[in-house]
């Protein structure tokens, strides 16, 4: 019986006992009596309700897909940088390059206070400031249209724009003021820009002061003649007047007084001429106005000169008439008196001489 017993205490410490998960086991692990290979389970797993595996899915979703390759391992160095990073040091440096060109407009002065200035559709496109170490482009453009460059890299605070706005004056117009650093080669980005009110000139041209071109004053008819401005509006290669574009919506107003008095009056009309009854023998003054019927604002021009009509030249006349006539008389009266004295005289001398003859004469 002890035979046994011996064997069994020689074969315990010279080998190796595998316990149930595989791994051997060594001297000072716990004894098994015996060996059984137990089957690979994965860890489990908490169960997962539908709502929190989504938001779970979402957040690994919005998880920064570089994360895994920018780790180091474990027990290892770190991994070398990866064209990755590279690509995003390359991106970084762009994106400082353009805020450093941003960072560069800002001594360009933007334009402000853009105004139009037109006068019988001559029409010139004002701005403010004036420039320091700055330059200005202005873009015209019909309301449907195309914008037109102008003006390009000016340091001048108006620009001529006619050309563009008697193609179409009943046409409604855009414009803007672009602003340009001095040193223009240097610049890479959108130049900022400033928008003007839009400008139609057939409603917002200022008419012209009108000129009179004639009058005459005959009896008790007063004439007076207006004369039409010219503009740069073309048409068959001819520069046409403000009649010409505005037709009969184009009216003359005329205020006319008593050169001795203050006292006016007014008459109208839709053509180049006025006729109207003055008293006779009185001198008139007056003055014209343009007005476009048809606007609700801006319908007025400037009033024109004063003239007034003169009667010197026929009191001139009339008053030489009477002193022609005062003068003959006078001549009249003088050769009778002179005649007459001479007669007397000769009368009074024949008696005398009768008396005073010698005696033989007879």
């Amino acid at each position: 019986g002890r035979t046994p017993r011996r064997r069994r205490r020689k074969r315990a410490p010279s080998s190796l006992k595998r316990g149930g998960d595989g791994l051997p086991q060594t001297l000072g692990s716990p004894r098994s009596s015996r060996f059984i290979p137990q089957p690979q389970v994965p860890p489990a797993q908490p169960p997962q309700h539908p709502r929190f595996s989504s938001l779970r899915g979402a957040a690994e979703s919005l998880r920064p897909r570089y994360q895994l390759g920018d780790m180091a391992t474990p027990n290892g160095p770190r991994v070398p940088c990866s064209q990755a990073a590279i690509a995003r040091a390359l991106l970084f440096g762009l994106v400082l390059i353009q805020v450093a060109g941003v960072a560069g407009t800002t001594d360009v002065v933007k334009a402000y206070n853009i105004t139009w200035k037109s006068t019988n559709f001559k029409t010139i496109l004002e701005w403010e400031p004036k420039p320091i170490n700055s330059l200005y482009t202005v873009q015209i453009s019909p309301r449907l249209g195309n914008w037109k460059n102008k003006c390009f890299y000016t340091t001048n605070t108006e620009c001529d724009v006619t050309d563009e706005i008697v193609k179409n004056v009943k046409e409604t117009y855009l414009a803007r003021v672009l602003s340009y650093p001095a040193d223009i080669t240097s610049y890479a980005v959108e130049p900022p820009f400033t928008n003007s009110p839009e400008f139609t000139p057939y409603l917002e041209t200022n008419l012209g002061q009108p000129i009179i071109q004639s009058f005459e004053q005959v009896g008790t008819k007063l004439n007076v003649t207006v004369h039409d401005a010219r503009t740069l509006v073309r048409a068959n290669s001819t520069f046409l007047s403000l009649r010409d574009v505005f037709g009969k919506d184009l009216n003359y107003t005329l205020y006319y007084w008593k050169a001795s008095s203050t006292g006016k009056k007014k008459a109208t009309t839709n053509t180049n001429g006025f006729l109207i009854d003055v008293d006779k023998g009185e001198n008139y003054c007056f003055h014209v106005q343009a007005v476009i019927l048809s606007r609700r604002a801006n319908q007025k021009s400037p009033e024109s000169p004063i003239a007034c009509t003169s009667h010197e030249k026929v009191l001139s006349t009339e008053l030489f008439l009477i002193i022609g006539i005062v003068m003959l008389v006078i001549i009249i009266f003088i050769v009778v008196l002179s005649v007459s004295l001479h007669k007397c005289r000769k009368a009074r001398a024949g008696p005398s001489g009768k008396e005073n003859a010698p005696l033989n004469a007879a």
